[in-house]
């Protein structure tokens, strides 16, 4: 059997992280079982489309490395992979249950559908729904004549085409997270199939084309796990074989106290989307991993950890390693708490394994700064970042003098020491050729110069960080002189003995 999955994402909006993850495992089993994956937009709710968020989809897929072998965006040898287009096929397969006795019509008005849940909740009725013992008190196929039921359709009546649940029958299928799952029909309501507009429900849709497509394992979030019984009731009906089920845990909030939302992520300063969104209504902007600094395959690191783990104590994994070690037995029932830190962590050591040349691409230097700096900014910044933009903006001081001075470093530090080394620290930078003024011979000429003056160096090197970037502490003070230039630390070596005089 060749193993076929799918992700089938509803363009309703930017794609959550969790459905993220989703792709990846079905990505990573594919892959490791010589099998392929599916995209197919599930677009049947046309009332929560959005416009931009298929496209959204695609981009995101493709930025985290997730390679589609048929679907949305790809192709293949269904006419459509948007549900959408399919409206035909459902209306055939719906049509075909009803000849089958396993589905019927009903015409009930939402007025009556209200007024039967409030009978039955007055009554005392443990899950008041639309099920075999309340179809027969309701407007349907299988109370009302045939003729009625014809003469109803040629006038126009709106109608729903609902499953006929079996009153007493045994669900149970195994699923390859959670074991075996066992539930009673009677549980179960008649679930409408086909909407009084034509468009088919998730569920119909979903089971007609998993069937069509051949998907041979429905990888999908443990939010879809009180439908699977309905699932597996539809393929019995049609007489078809339902594939393997893997429902895969909850992502938590990091306080592992309910599932993750968009709101967790504002509260907690982190993106809990894969990439920007701006909402076309609205104009709201929301986060993103990428515009953030993530490396994709820092994210994708992070997220295999999500519910998987390999047994070993390896962390680091390309993305053809998790396929090797992926797999789905390895996945835990346990929710999984989102820790952002974990995901920076991810970040900082792809950062360092990154080449200068790669990061300095990676960076947006300040209006008027050299390009040239790009390099020196990494060489300097790279072991103290987690994200590349921030090889810019934690330090400020490289493109602009300090306007202040740390005044806890200034009582602690700045004394008549202090002033005497910025005197022979000037004295001996002034007498070194532009050419040489690197970070070694900087070194090289600074240390000498403040022992034959009788100063320790360690006594006075904060006092002269100071001067120079306003702060006690930060990054290789020799580089950054370097960086800074020859004039320009004189410069600041002038300002801060004035000021702080």
């Amino acid at each position: 059997m060749s193993v076929r999955v799918r992700f089938a994402p509803s363009p309703t909006g930017p794609l959550h992280i969790g459905g993220v993850r989703t792709a990846l495992y079905n990505y990573l089993f594919a892959q490791k079982m010589g099998g392929k994956m599916l995209l197919r937009i599930e677009d049947t709710d046309q009332n929560r489309f959005v416009p931009g968020a298929e496209e959204y989809i695609l981009e995101a897929l493709n930025w985290i490395g997730i390679k589609i072998d048929e679907g949305q965006g790809v192709g293949g040898p269904e006419s459509s992979y948007r549900q959408s287009e399919r409206k035909e096929i459902y209306r055939r397969y719906a049509d075909q249950l009803l000849q089958d006795g396993k589905a019927y019509i009903a015409f009930d008005t939402a007025e009556e559908l209200e007024e039967m849940r409030k009978r039955l909740e007055d009554a005392k009725i443990d899950n008041p729904s639309y099920n075999a013992v309340t179809r027969m008190q309701m407007k349907n196929s299988l109370t009302l004549s045939k003729e009625e039921v014809t003469e109803r359709i040629a006038n126009g009546d709106p109608h729903v085409i609902r499953l006929k649940v079996p009153l007493k029958e045994e669900i149970r299928f195994k699923d390859i997270i959670r074991d075996w799952v066992v539930v009673h029909s009677s549980t179960i309501d008649d679930k409408v199939l086909l909407k009084s507009d034509g468009m088919p429900t998730y569920h119909l849709a979903n089971i007609v084309d998993d069937h069509l497509m051949g998907i041979t394992h429905v990888i999908r979030g443990e939010e879809w796990l009180p439908s699977a019984p309905l699932h597996i009731l539809l393929y019995r009906a049609f007489g078809w074989k339902a594939p393997e089920f893997a429902h895969l845990p909850l992502l938590l909030k990091p306080e592992g106290n309910g599932k993750l939302n968009k709101r967790d992520g504002l509260l907690g300063n982190f993106p809990v989307f894969p990439l920007k969104w701006t909402d076309p209504f609205s104009g709201e902007q929301a986060r993103g991993f990428r515009e953030d600094g993530y490396f994709p395959e820092a994210l994708v690191n992070f997220l295999a950890f999500l519910g998987w783990n390999p047994g070993t104590e390896q962390e680091i994994f390309s993305m053809s390693e998790l396929v090797e070690s992926f797999s789905l037995e390895k996945i835990h029932k346990a929710g999984a708490r989102f820790m952002v830190d974990k995901a920076k962590w991810f970040n900082q050591y792809y950062l360092k394994e990154k080449s200068e040349e790669e990061l300095a691409a990676l960076i947006q230097l300040p209006a008027g700064a050299p390009a040239d700096i790009a390099p020196k900014l990494v060489r300097l910044m790279k072991d103290r970042v987690t994200f590349p933009q921030e090889i810019v903006t934690e330090v400020p001081f490289i493109f602009e003098a300090p306007a202040t001075y740390d005044e806890e470093i200034v009582k602690s530090k700045w004394n008549d020491d202090a002033r005497k080394a910025m005197g022979a620290i000037k004295e001996a930078i002034q007498g070194m050729s532009d050419e040489n003024f690197v970070a070694q011979s900087i070194h090289d000429t600074i240390f000498p110069a403040l022992e034959a003056a009788g100063l320790k160096p360690g006594k006075v090197m904060q006092a002269f960080r100071l001067s120079i970037t306003g702060v006690g502490k930060g990054p290789d003070l020799m580089l950054t002189l370097e960086i800074l230039g020859k004039a320009e630390v004189i410069k600041r070596i002038e300002k801060a003995t004035e000021v702080l005089a």
